[in-house]
This record gives C-alpha cells, sequence and structure tokens, in this order.
C-alpha cells in the first residue's frame, strides 16, 4: 500500500504562492504625464524655445516609455503592454480629435466676430459711393441662405422619393438573383463614391444642351446635389429596411394583407427612425458642397430666390468666392467668409440636431 505524506504547516509558510501583483495607484498616470510634460518644456526652453509639435511628440514618446518601465517593475509585463496600448490609443484619439476641435475653435472665433443680425437679414455686395468715390463693401448673407435652403430643399424633395422607392424595390420585391437588382446596387455602390465635381459638370453640362451655354441656375445645383445624394439615401434606407425583422412582414401577408400595405404600414413604419435619420444625414451631407454648385450655380451678390433664372448664392460658395477673390477691402472679404462659414456649421449642427430628435421620436420602443 502506498501513502503520500501530506506538507507541513510550515513548510506551506514558508513558501507562500504570490497569486497577485503590485498595483500602481490610480494618480500615478496623470502626474507622471505631468511631469514628463514639464522636463520637456523645461529642456526645450533650455536649448532653444518652446516648440509646441515637438513638445506634444516627445512627451508622448516619453510618457509611453515611462510608463512601461514604471509597470513592468512595480506590476507584471501584461499589465505594462495594456497600459503602453492604452496610452497609444488615447494618443491616437486626440491625435484624430484635435483638427476638427481647430477647425470648430477658428471657424467659431472669427465667424462670431462677424455674425449679426444685420449680417443674417441683409444682402451682401459692394456698392459705390459718390459722395467718397470708394467703393464699399456690405456685409451680408441673406442672398446665400435663401439659396443654400432653396436649392438644398428641390435636391431632398427629388432625392427622397427616388432613394426611398429604390431601396423598397431593392429590400421587398428583386430577388437576390435578379440581374437589375445587380445592376442597381453596381450603380449606386459607384455613384456613391462619384467625386462631387463630377456631378456638378454633369448637372452643367445637361442643361447646356438644353437652354445653352448659359445655364447657370439653382434647379442646375440641385440636380448636381441629388447625384450625390440619392446613393446616400438608397444605401441607408436600404439598411434601415434590412433590420426589420420578417415575422412582421409574415405576420401581416398572414392576415391578408395585400404586399404593398404591408410596406406603408409595418415595414416603412417599422424602420422610419432609420430612414429619415438617414435621410437628414444625407442632406447635412451635401448642403455644404461647392464645387457642383459653384459650376452649375455659379455666384453672385444679387438677391436671385429663383432658381429656374440666373445664378444663386450659397453658403459654401460665398466662403470660398469671398476667400479666393477678395474685393477692394481684402478683410472685409474675409470676414463674410469667415462668417458664411460660421453659418453653414451651425446649419450642419441644426440638421444633426434634428436627424437626433427625430431618430429619438420616431423609434419603435419610444411608440
Amino acid at each position: 500500500m502506498t501513502t503520500t505524506k501530506a506538507p507541513s504547516a510550515a513548510s506551506s509558510a514558508s513558501t507562500p504562492l504570490a497569486l497577485t501583483s503590485g498595483q500602481l495607484p490610480r494618480y500615478v498616470e496623470p502626474a507622471m504625464l505631468v511631469g514628463v510634460a514639464v522636463l520637456v518644456a523645461g529642456v526645450q526652453f533650455l536649448i532653444g524655445g518652446f516648440h509646441l509639435p515637438s513638445w506634444l511628440i516627445l512627451t508622448a514618446l516619453l510618457y509611453l516609455i515611462a510608463i512601461a518601465i514604471g509597470s513592468s517593475i512595480v506590476e507584471s509585463r501584461r499589465k505594462a503592454v495594456d497600459r503602453v496600448v492604452r496610452g497609444l490609443v488615447t494618443a491616437a484619439f486626440l491625435l484624430a480629435v484635435a483638427p476638427l476641435i481647430s477647425t470648430l475653435w477658428t471657424v467659431v472665433s472669427k465667424g462670431l466676430a462677424v455674425v449679426n443680425w444685420n449680417f443674417i437679414t441683409q444682402t451682401g455686395g459692394s456698392a459705390f459711393d459718390p459722395d467718397t468715390l470708394a467703393v464699399v463693401a456690405t456685409p451680408g448673407a441673406l442672398q446665400a441662405i435663401v439659396g443654400t435652403l432653396i436649392i438644398t430643399g428641390i435636391a431632398a424633395l427629388i432625392s427622397v422619393p427616388i432613394g426611398v422607392l429604390a431601396a423598397v424595390y431593392l429590400v421587398e420585391y428583386a430577388l437576390p438573383t435578379n440581374p437589375l437588382r445587380r445592376t442597381i446596387t453596381f450603380l449606386v455602390d459607384v455613384m456613391t463614391g462619384i467625386p462631387s465635381i463630377v456631378a456638378g459638370l454633369f448637372a452643367f453640362s445637361f442643361f447646356a444642351l438644353i437652354v445653352g451655354p448659359k445655364a447657370f441656375s439653382g434647379f442646375s445645383a440641385s440636380i448636381a446635389l441629388c447625384v450625390l445624394m440619392i446613393p446616400i439615401v438608397i444605401r441607408s434606407t436600404e439598411e434601415m429596411l434590412r433590420l426589420v425583422p420578417a415575422d412582421l412582414r409574415e405576420a401581416s401577408l398572414a392576415l391578408g394583407v395585400p404586399r404593398s400595405a404591408t410596406i406603408v404600414k409595418v415595414v416603412l413604419r417599422t424602420a422610419a427612425s432609420g430612414i429619415i435619420t438617414g435621410v437628414v444625414l444625407a442632406v447635412a451631407r451635401v448642403v455644404g458642397e461647392t464645387a457642383p454648385i459653384f459650376i452649375a450655380a455659379s455666384f453672385t451678390d444679387n438677391f436671385n430666390s429663383n432658381p429656374f433664372d440666373g445664378p444663386m448664392q450659397t453658403l459654401p460658395v460665398m466662403a470660398y468666392t469671398a476667400y479666393s477673390f477678395p474685393g477692394q477691402d481684402i478683410d472685409a472679404s474675409q470676414a463674410q467668409a469667415w462668417g458664411a462659414a460660421f453659418l453653414l456649421v451651425v446649419l450642419v449642427v441644426i440638421f444633426n440636431l434634428i436627424a437626433r430628435i427625430v431618430a429619438s421620436v420616431f423609434a419603435p420602443k419610444a411608440r
């Protein structure tokens, strides 16, 4: 008979098992980051002056090295790798957000100095003052605001029905093996990546063949925006319709409801939140286009609310032309460009807020 001798209590106490490792305090990471930043800044001042880009890069590199060494000594190699990777992810996030924050800060700071009630409600332009024999620049963006809303509104009225109906056909009627379905899907994918300037050239060429070489109009610019909006609406609506459970369709059809009524009253109502959100985001996507509108509608300082007669001004084109082709008063032209850019950012923010509100109101759970 074989017996096994159990380890004594004295031997177990002399060789304990280390089930846990050391742990750095929570304040070590921010304290180490601040210390490295101050050290790098001090060395730069001693060498020859402070330089922001090199300071940021050196601070990030030295911090990652320091936290890796400290974590390896106190904790473990696995924890050190985790802290380094987390630092790299944070640095990548800050690197991606920094240009956006810088752009927004520049536009808001320079645009708020120009935008006021008179700037929004009056038409800008240049006028000759016979008393002083000088050309006076009048700041104003009314013609650009009205042109932007008209051109974008017409484009939405044309694009939304076409895009939604095309998505309904692709999801609800066309079989996966249908050649027409494959063709439409391929064309939508191609149109999604088409350059915006190509859409402007297409619209201008199309109307030039109909009305002649002077085919600048707001409606022509709307057609150019339709080329950019339709594939976005089709793709977003198609994805929302695919998320609707098939059980809802089958239950409606089993009760004898026609397919068309099922689509209108069951499928579209269920996906209404996502469809409307996609439409609003598509409008926000094209409202800031400059190249197609500049080619198809040109620009003007005169107030024109007729989309079928003559050039029209929009906010992105106004910002581009005022900054690229300034008048005699360069400072006034640049101020008008920053004001138009600020109004455009506000308009895009409003569209995105509308999309969020609509998504929360029309969500199935909310109903």
